[in-house]
């Protein structure tokens, strides 16, 4: 079995040994080829190598462009913090929309977006012309995440209660922008479509329902129609928007070790398929073998099926070899309940 068979068999609701294995790996897919972070980030060419790279070390199941949440930001013209050997940064100091006014001459990205989106374009199609053992998978920011690159985290908090008009003229356009960015992805070859909505778990679930629900919801529809699957990922504590969540058709969601397995289980129901989630620094890197295969036998045990092997986030630098592939052997023994 592919490790795209055992994802999809997992979606199908099949799940049997051996289990499927979907760490996220950026930094450490650079340190696997020996290229600084800014180099694997910005050239396709060492991004597949990297993930191409990593799998194959690993046994991962997937391979993704996931790479910094500037990608977009970038293209529109914001000013981007971008260190040599770390993944690009937003200035918040300088945001794009520091003025609301600046809204006004925003314009969606044409043909392809600029260069940095151009070329996640072109690490998708690297990786699916590398055959479809593995499933392949672009990125996009979410609604709520783009908003806060675009506008400043703290300022677009304030807009959600200060200024909601604005708040959904900028989350219209994020949404108009990313269904076109993930449409363009899977033309390319991408498989599944990661969404990455980090700062909505920081609104609480009113201002979700109330703003951003919808917005993913097209995403998700947006997704689907042009044949591809879709996985969410928001870093936090988004166990109190679970109950939304689950109800989007997201084919998979990765939960964040702050979120409990067995909560968000009784949350969403027995059909989601839920993805991690060691603590990535303290279980994943800091740990043991042991200590891993025992955290994943708690997890496996809360999950009670519906589960794909992984951390709550990127698997960090510094992680002994010995640990990624503890997760993996876990993954290949099919330890359910």
């Amino acid at each position: 079995m592919t490790g795209k068979e055992r994802i999809m068999a997992t979606l199908r609701g099949e799940q049997a040994a051996p289990l499927a294995f979907m760490p996220i790996s950026m930094s450490i897919a650079a340190d696997e080829i020996g290229v600084p972070y800014r180099h694997y980030a910005t050239d396709f060419r060492q991004q597949a190598r990297g993930q191409l790279a990593f799998a194959r070390a690993f046994g991962a199941d997937l391979v993704s462009v996931i790479s910094d949440p500037a990608v977009e930001a970038a293209d529109l013209g914001a000013t981007i913090i971008a260190p040599e050997d770390q993944p690009a940064s937003l200035d918040d100091l300088r945001s794009l929309l520091m003025e609301k006014s600046a809204m006004a001459r925003l314009a969606l990205p044409a043909g392809g977006g600029g260069p940095r989106m151009t070329n996640r374009l072109a690490a998708v199609e690297a990786l699916a012309a590398a055959g479809n053992a593995l499933l392949v998978e672009g990125w996009v920011e979410g609604p709520c995440a783009e908003a806060a690159d675009l506008r400043g985290l703290s300022r677009f908090m304030m807009d959600l209660y200060d200024d909601p008009a604005f708040a959904i003229e900028l989350l219209d356009f994020v949404t108009e922008m990313e269904i076109a960015f993930a449409r363009a992805q899977i033309a390319a070859g991408a498989g599944i479509i990661g969404v990455g909505d980090a700062a909505s778990s920081l609104i609480g679930p009113e201002l979700f329902g109330d703003f951003i629900l919808e917005r993913h919801r097209r995403y998700v529809a947006a997704i689907h129609e042009a044949g591809a699957l879709a996985r969410l990922h928001i870093c936090g504590k988004s166990g109190p928007l679970l109950p939304m969540t689950a109800q989007l058709g997201y084919d998979i969601i990765d939960l964040d070790s702050m979120v409990e397995i067995a909560e968000a289980r009784s949350a969403a129901g027995p059909a989601q398929v839920f993805n991690g989630n060691l603590d990535p620094v303290r279980v994943v890197r800091d740990g043991t073998p042991a200590s891993i295969a025992a955290a994943l036998e708690a997890c496996s045990a809360a999950a009670r099926g519906a589960w794909i092997v992984g951390a709550g986030c990127e698997i960090p630098r510094g992680t002994a070899r010995e640990n990624i592939l503890a997760m993996r052997n876990f993954a290949r023994s099919g330890q359910l309940p």
